[in-house]
């Protein structure tokens, strides 16, 4: 037994909805609590067969705001898990907490019923845009959520900060950055603000208390050179860390490996085939208490052609990149057309090749959408070059595979945190 998979927990409570928030999740949900949890143990239980072919090296606690839920709820989750798959001893084991919900005791409960990462939503150092976005902590239970973790032994700690917020110039943005650091985190998510509508600030979307596109660029760019100086490496578009300390479990998601949520909304990638859980509470405990109804919302079983251009899009999220002769050795494709986009990218500043890989540079990571929507196209129009000579025009699985192309592209991906 040698295939590893990372293991999901979607949890869908929160005290309250942040004003930028379209994840699934529910505020004073506390009433179907007791109910979620046994549909969660009992999903786990019967999900035990499939797990038997793999060892878990990453299991990930998100929402929602899993320290919320309860500390004795997501160890009984986990040791479900273990008792139900074959989790690794050193697993990478996180969980999301928002500061001033969990406290030093709960953390030390975690932590010797095997957490090892925490992910802390701080979002802004700043207590005035705290409360516009709704949040319910100051910078200084960010602080104190910090040191109770040290304390109660948590060495891998992530946080996570948000640019372009109302308001929000490159002074108060220097400031958030500044004062998380010098809270020595391991790994710092960084992410842009993304105006949803549906949520309570998409009433200011295009106004111009949100800095523009040009504004959010120059923070972005500044939070690369800012936390690179302070020791952070960028891995990734949005996330940067110490040596050592990138996200196991989100790497999972870049590189392409195998993952298994359970929960209202969790998503899922094993084998050939992509699948989701239905985004309602309600009817996920009902289709885990029944064997009439599927609690599949979506599935799609994938050909290898969009196996590679998956390849192409979260790859090209890390630093790490793409390289045409692994692509060949795991696609037999070639890349020529490409190629000649990147050769191209390289000359505006916008990729790199080094070492036998292409990657973006931060320049390029701004532009990411549109570069890969272009990246994609070029690929499909290679695979129907190869095609002709045996085919007298593009066919079905073609358009299909187009239509794949520009639905993940538009799908945000890389807009902003991914969306499990």
């Amino acid at each position: 037994m040698d295939k590893r998979v990372g293991i999901y927990i979607h949890i869908p409570f929160c005290a309250s909805k942040c004003a930028y928030c379209n994840f699934y999740s529910l505020a004073n949900g506390d009433r179907w609590m007791a109910d979620f949890q046994s549909a969660i143990l009992r999903h786990i239980k019967e999900y035990s067969p499939q797990l038997d072919g793999y060892l878990i090296d990453t299991v990930y606690f998100g929402g929602g705001t899993p320290s919320y839920y309860g500390t004795g709820r997501l160890i009984s989750i986990f040791n479900a898990l273990k008792k139900h798959g074959h989790v690794l001893l050193n697993a990478e084991v996180t969980a999301e907490v928002n500061p001033g919900s969990i406290t030093k005791d709960d953390l030390i409960r975690l932590r010797r019923a095997g957490f090892n990462r925490l992910s802390i939503g701080v979002q802004s150092a700043s207590d005035t845009t705290l409360k516009k976005l709704d949040r319910q902590h100051t910078f200084q239970d960010a602080e104190d959520t910090v040191t109770n973790a040290r304390l109660a032994g948590f060495t891998n700690i992530s946080i996570d900060i948000i640019y372009g917020l109302p308001s929000q110039d490159k002074d108060n943005w220097a400031e958030t950055i500044t004062r998380v650091a010098a809270l020595k985190p391991e790994h710092i998510s960084c992410y842009g603000l993304k105006i949803e509508e549906g949520t309570p600030l998409y009433i200011l979307k295009d106004s111009p208390f949100i800095p523009d596109d040009d504004k959010q660029a120059d923070m972005y760019l500044f939070a690369v050179e800012m936390l690179s100086r302070f020791g952070y490496r960028q891995y990734e578009i949005s996330n940067f860390a110490r040596r050592g300390y990138e996200s196991k479990h989100n790497l999972k998601y870049w590189l392409g490996h195998e993952y298994i949520g359970f929960g209202p909304a969790a998503h899922s990638y094993i084998g050939q085939c992509r699948y989701s859980f239905v985004d309602d509470l309600e009817k996920y405990i009902e289709c885990v208490a029944s064997d009439q109804q599927t609690i599949v919302e979506y599935s799609e079983e994938m050909s290898d052609f969009e196996k590679a251009g998956e390849y192409l899009m979260l790859r090209l999220r890390t630093v790490h990149g793409i390289s045409e002769k692994e692509y060949y050795d795991i696609y037999k494709l070639k890349m020529d057309l490409v190629l000649d986009l990147l050769r191209k990218y390289e000359d505006s500043g916008w990729a790199v090749f080094k070492d036998g890989r292409w990657r973006f540079t931060p320049k390029g990571f701004l532009l990411s959408n549109t570069l890969i929507g272009d990246l994609l196209e070029a690929q499909t129009q290679q695979r129907t070059q190869v095609s002709k000579p045996w085919q007298s025009q593009t066919s079905a699985e073609d358009s299909q595979i187009t239509l794949f192309e520009k639905r993940t592209v538009s799908s945000g991906l890389f807009g902003g945190k991914y969306n499990h």
